[in-house]
């Protein structure tokens, strides 16, 4: 591999010599790619971030996810600005980690192979890197929390049939003790938290983005009890109060956006906590002595942390917290330091941590920007327009720097989901476009995004989902009205639903494009459906509809990009991943084969060891050189480089 993929580090002095992919990709239709792409784009690769998995229970240290082979793997950082020690190797990335929480003797960490998100997990020896099978090798199996007592985990698994995820528990150290306490129907179940005495353990069970219930289940009996009512109602997370009496999680029963409640365990009644009545409370964490409610509100896609008192419900802010996209609230036991990853605009995600006693903030990582300086990235600012039925949207609008002249060609990148929402993070590779192309990019938030409201959220769903369709048409009348854009150099892309949305906008306004770049989307919902795997497929009916119904079914196919390949008339960039669990490789050969019979031209790039996007940064590269290239034929109209 080394032999053929070493000519990207080659100087730019070659000049002829092209890119060659490496053993694992499937090239179809791309033409040649000079070396020379490689290294202009070369510095816009190197971008890495960091994630916190966890603080070490007994050291003010903490374990981050981060990448700097081809692949995430764990690492440890020992104070704040430390060196991130590498602790696993593997081939494939490992997806999450935690520390066994009395004395950190040991890691439980999850890791895929190929990107087929059959996770497994495994007991780790951070000392001599043993690693030791705790699943089954075959079923998907996701983390959950650990036991108060920390002797065990909760985990759910589709070992059973393949589609319900049933609970289970482990003590990690004896394998022996895994054993099944909730058998389920249904793929959203999950574990959240266990009871201070250990006896009964939270566990919810996702519907949709809008519906969702939370069930405590008692551990020696395995039998359930509903903690929330009925309804179409949606629940997010869910962690008890020292005391076991009363139970945090959100929810958005009576309101348009989703609240912080503390619910009653004995009698199941819950009352409001957070006052902020218009954003989505979206993350929260409690103290492990329960004397500080950390949560996040997001306000308009830019990150607001509020620490409470729940005994007073008293609310305060720290000044010191760096501005942009904040998640993974994560205390230390210590119940003074709070940890957390942010990431802006000039900055990708990292770690940081508050001490709430003295608001200062220490920032942990300083993920690297490949030698850019990253006070050049552009920031975004957010704009407006009006759907066919008025319904206001709105997006994050990236514009090159002054140097760029006369109006800009554009990129419409939208969000996968179909619950996403774009907001003001790092954009990482994306930054070439408009640095160095000069091209304007606009991440929409079309309905159907999360962040605006429930009723927003749900107003795609189903059949709705043409207003979605027609929320992009709209987008281009806008474009058209800017005087520092170029209506008539458009490029439309996305990932996953994004994708989908991608292929419909070049069946129905292939005259307001250039071209177009599909990255792991569906080409048919219906096919899609039938072939995703059983363990999502009725979550994902519940949001695009039932492909079973013949009046559902009849949509579907009379939108379906597949079923309009014909109309595809600008040239087509496809990326899928062999492995994809999501959405099938299928969706994409489909696709290609179906716009080809009509002369259109497609680039199809195929990931033989990915899954739901690339994740090995090998594949990445070469998916942004090609990405570049396509770009620079199509939209920009000049040439392969």
């Amino acid at each position: 591999m080394f032999a053929r993929w070493c000519v990207l580090a080659l100087p730019v002095t070659l000049g002829a010599q092209n890119v060659v992919p490496n053993e694992h990709l499937v090239v179809d239709g791309i033409p040649p790619i000079s070396a020379r792409v490689a290294e202009t784009v070369g510095r816009y690769t190197e971008f890495r971030s960091a994630a916190l998995q966890d603080w070490h229970p007994t050291r003010r240290e903490i374990l981050i996810g981060t990448r700097f082979a081809d692949v995430v793997q764990m690492h440890v950082v020992r104070f704040p600005g430390g060196d991130r020690r590498q602790l696993t190797f593997f081939p494939d990335r490992v997806l999450a980690a935690s520390y066994q929480p009395a004395t950190g003797a040991y890691l439980v960490i999850e890791r895929d192979v190929g990107g087929s998100e059959f996770n497994q997990l495994y007991r780790f020896d951070p000392v001599t890197g043993e690693a030791t099978l705790l699943t089954d090798g075959k079923s998907k199996n996701d983390v959950g929390p650990w036991s108060t007592g920390g002797t065990r985990i909760a985990y759910r698994s589709t070992r059973r049939n393949g589609t319900d995820t049933d609970i289970y528990t482990m003590d990690p150290a004896n394998p022996s003790t895994d054993r099944k306490v909730l058998e389920v129907q249904g793929g959203g179940w999950a574990p959240l938290d266990w009871s201070p005495d250990d006896k009964s353990l939270l566990v919810s069970d996702y519907h949709s983005v809008n519906e969702s219930a939370l069930w405590l289940v008692d551990l020696a009996t395995g039998s359930k009890r509903r903690l929330t009512p009925p309804g179409v109602v949606a629940y997010g997370g869910g962690q008890f109060s020292p005391d076991g009496k009363l139970v945090y999680a959100t929810s958005d029963e009576g309101a348009e956006f989703a609240r912080l409640i503390a619910i009653d365990v004995a009698t199941g009644v819950a009352h409001v906590v957070s006052r902020e009545p218009k954003w989505d409370v979206e993350d929260f964490a409690l103290s492990h002595d329960g004397k500080t409610l950390a949560y996040v509100t997001n306000e308009d896609g830019i990150s607001v942390v509020h620490l409470m008192d729940p005994k007073t419900g008293a609310v305060r802010h720290s000044a010191n917290l760096p501005v942009g996209v904040i998640g993974g609230l994560r205390w230390h036991r210590n119940n003074r330091d709070l940890g957390f990853v942010v990431s802006s605009a000039r900055s990708p995600q990292d770690v940081y941590s508050l001490n709430i006693e003295t608001g200062n903030v220490d920032r942990w990582t300083e993920s690297e920007t490949g030698g850019i300086d990253p006070k050049t990235f552009v920031e975004p600012k957010l704009v407006h327009w009006k759907g066919t039925d008025g319904l206001t949207l709105s997006g994050f609008l990236y514009q090159p720097a002054a140097k760029f002249t006369g109006k800009r060609p554009v990129i419409i990148d939208i969000h996968g989901g179909p619950e996403g929402q774009s907001r003001p993070g790092f954009l990482g590779r994306l930054n070439y476009f408009i640095d160095q192309q000069g091209v304007a990019i606009i991440f929409p938030n079309v309905r159907g995004s999360t962040g605006y409201g429930k009723t927003f959220v749900a107003a795609d769903n189903g059949v709705k989902r043409v207003d979605a369709y027609h929320d992009i048409g709209t987008l281009f009348d806008w474009i058209a009205t800017q005087p520092d854009l170029d209506a008539n150099r458009v490029m439309v892309t996305g990932g996953s639903y994004g994708g989908h949305m991608t292929l419909v906008t070049a069946t129905l306004y292939a005259d307001k494009i250039t071209c177009a770049l599909d990255v792991v989307g569906m080409s048919n919902l219906a096919t899609f459906l039938e072939h995703t795997e059983s363990y999502r497929r009725d979550l994902r009916r519940v949001e695009y509809g039932d492909e079973r119904d013949s009046t559902v079914r009849s949509f579907m196919e009379a939108m379906a990009p597949l079923n309009h390949a014909d109309k595809i008339t600008k040239p087509l960039f496809v990326v899928s991943g062999a492995n994809d669990p999501r959405v099938p490789k299928s969706e994409a050969d489909q696709i290609v084969g179906a716009v080809r019979q009509h002369g259109t031209p497609v680039w199809y790039l195929v990931g033989l060891d990915e899954g739901h996007g690339f994740a090995k940064k090998k594949n990445q590269d070469y998916q942004q050189y090609a990405t570049v290239a396509f770009v620079q034929q199509y939209l920009l109209g000049g040439g392969v480089q």
